[in-house]
C-alpha cells in the first residue's frame, strides 16, 4: 500500500516538521486548508505559512526538540488569504527521527460553529426570557408613574413647578425606550423579496453621513445573489448595528471597513442543513475584541466600550435569528469579522 497516497485521501492536515518549523512533508489535505501548493509548503518555514495559528511558535520549537508532545483543542488559524478556521492541534514526536514531529491540524470550524450556535441560542432565550419578565414588572408602575406625573402637570399652575413632572415624563418615557430595545424584536414580521445588496446600500448612505475622514468603506458584491426573503427594515438595523461597532472600533486610528457578500453550499444552521446560503460579512481592521467578550459577544448588556449600551449586537443576533439564520465573529488584532449566514429559497 503507498503510504503516501494513504495521506493525501485523510481530511485532516498532516505536516513533518523539524525543530527549526520546516516542513519536511505536507499532504494534499495541508495544501487545501492552507491554500498553498505542496512545493511552496515545503520552501518555507511554518510560521511564514499562516498571518496567526493559536500556538506560539516558540513552543512548537521547543517542543519538537525535547521530542514531547502537545495537544491544543479549538485554537484559531488565519491563513494567508486571511480565511478564518478552528482547528485542533496535535504534535507528536517520531520515533528513530531526531528532530522530527508529526504535526496535525483537523478543522473543527462546523462542529464549533454548531455547538457555539445553540449554546448562544439558549443562553440568548433565557436572557430574553428573563428580560420580558423584567420589563413587565417595570413597565406596568412606569406607566403608572407617567400618567400620575401628567395628571399633576395639568393641576399645576406655576410654570417652574411644571419642570419638574416634565422631567419625571422625560425619564419615564426614557427608561421605557431601554426597555423596548432590551426586548427587541420577538417575532417573525411580514417577509417579502428584496436584494441584499439594496439593503446593505442603504446602511451605508447612513452611515457615510457621518464617516469619519480616517475610516473608508469598501464593498466586495457577489451580483449573482438572488433576492431573498426578508424584512428589510429588521435586516437593515443588524447590519446598521454591526457597521457601527466597527466604525467606532476604528475612530481613533482609522482604517477600513469592507462589506462582502457570498454565496455558500451545504451549510449547517442549527441543526438544519441548507442548500444554499447567504454570507454577509462586515470586517474591519481594527484593533479586535478583547478574548474575554467573545463568547458573550452577543448577550443583551455585554460591551468592551465605557460608553457602550450591550444592545446593538444582540439584536443583530436576534434579528438574524427570527430570518433562520446565525451571525458568526472571529476576532485577532487587524481583522475583526462578522457574518450574517442567512438561507436561500
Amino acid at each position: 500500500m503507498d503510504t503516501n497516497n494513504l495521506l493525501n485521501h485523510l481530511v485532516t492536515a498532516v505536516f513533518v516538521i523539524d525543530n527549526e518549523l520546516r516542513p519536511h512533508y505536507a499532504n494534499a489535505a495541508a495544501e487545501q486548508l492552507l491554500g498553498i501548493s505542496s512545493n511552496k509548503l515545503l520552501e518555507q518555514r511554518l510560521p511564514e505559512l499562516y498571518q496567526f495559528m493559536g500556538v506560539d511558535s516558540e513552543l512548537l520549537k521547543d517542543s519538537v526538540t525535547a521530542n514531547q508532545g502537545i495537544t491544543v483543542n479549538t485554537a484559531a488559524l488565519i491563513t494567508l488569504d486571511g480565511v478564518h478556521h478552528m482547528i485542533d492541534i496535535t504534535l507528536s514526536p517520531m520515533e528513530h527521527e531526531d528532530n522530527l514531529s508529526l504535526l496535525e491540524l483537523r478543522q473543527v470550524d462546523q462542529q464549533h460553529r454548531i455547538h457555539q450556535q445553540l449554546n448562544l441560542d439558549a443562553q440568548q432565550q433565557a436572557a430574553q426570557f428573563l428580560v420580558r419578565n423584567l420589563a413587565h414588572e417595570i413597565k406596568n408602575p412606569l406607566g403608572g408613574l407617567r400618567g400620575a406625573a401628567q395628571l399633576l402637570s395639568r393641576e399645576l399652575k406655576e410654570p417652574r413647578l411644571k419642570e419638574f413632572t416634565d422631567l419625571i415624563i422625560e425619564q419615564a418615557d426614557r427608561l421605557r425606550n431601554l426597555v423596548d430595545k432590551l426586548l427587541g424584536p420577538q417575532r417573525p414580521t411580514q417577509h417579502s423579496d428584496h436584494n441584499i445588496h439594496q439593503v446593505v446600500q442603504k446602511v451605508l448612505q447612513l452611515i457615510d453621513l457621518t464617516l469619519p475622514a480616517n475610516i473608508t468603506l469598501a464593498r466586495d458584491y457577489d451580483p449573482s445573489i438572488p433576492d431573498m426573503h426578508m424584512d428589510p427594515d429588521q435586516l437593515q438595523q443588524a447590519v446598521l448595528n454591526i457597521v457601527q461597532n466597527a466604525t467606532q472600533a476604528l475612530e481613533h486610528h482609522g482604517g477600513e471597513i469592507l462589506i462582502r457578500t457570498r454565496t455558500q453550499h451545504q451549510v449547517t444552521i442549527g441543526t438544519k442543513r441548507h442548500k444554499l446560503v447567504l454570507a454577509l460579512s462586515i470586517i474591519d481592521n481594527g484593533p479586535g475584541i478583547p478574548a474575554e467578550l467573545l463568547d458573550t459577544l452577543f448577550y443583551p448588556m455585554v460591551t468592551g466600550r465605557e460608553d457602550g449600551s450591550g444592545l446593538g449586537l444582540s439584536i443583530a443576533h436576534n434579528i438574524a435569528r427570527l430570518h433562520g439564520g446565525r451571525i458568526d465573529c472571529v476576532s485577532a488584532p487587524g481583522h475583526t469579522e462578522f457574518t450574517i449566514t442567512l438561507p436561500l429559497q
